[in-house]
């Protein structure tokens, strides 16, 4: 089951000429991740500050298909695509008007924010993003 919310394209994310800076994209996928997450139970706060687990981009691909302008509203799409036992393998796509803009994989890795090493995945993050997880052919 995907995770899907929408995030205008703000002024302040775009170039002179009104088109999105890449930068931005990355800062707004985090903020997507973040309430991703709060879905889960999640939540920044409590991950950060209670549990002190990290959740550091280990790779991030990302393709850029169409420009997007100020004004637009990006909607995103996160797919999980694999949960390993400390990594959660996830596909981006973001649209705007019916085009997709850009898209992108991402690897996140739970971390320990004391030794800054992985760990694994606690039991109860691990069965909210098992409920999130597709398969290719689910797509």
């Amino acid at each position: 089951m995907a995770f899907q919310t929408t995030r205008p394209l703000r002024f302040g994310d775009c170039d002179p000429s009104g088109i999105a800076y890449f930068p931005s994209y990355l800062r707004i996928l985090d903020g997507v991740m973040e309430e991703f997450f709060e879905t889960l139970g999640a939540g920044r706060a409590d991950l950060i500050g209670e549990r002190r687990i990290g959740t550091p981009t280990l790779r991030l691909d990302v393709t850029f298909v169409h420009p997007g302008f100020h004004g637009d509203q990006l909607e995103f799409t996160a797919r999980v695509r694999g949960i390993g036992r400390s990594s959660l393998d996830l596909e981006h796509e973001v649209s705007a008007g019916g085009n997709v803009l850009w898209t992108a994989r991402q690897r996140l890795v739970a971390t320990s924010l004391e030794t800054h090493k992985s760990l694994a995945w606690p039991d109860d993050i691990r069965a909210a993003l098992t409920h999130h997880l597709e398969t290719p052919t689910d797509a």
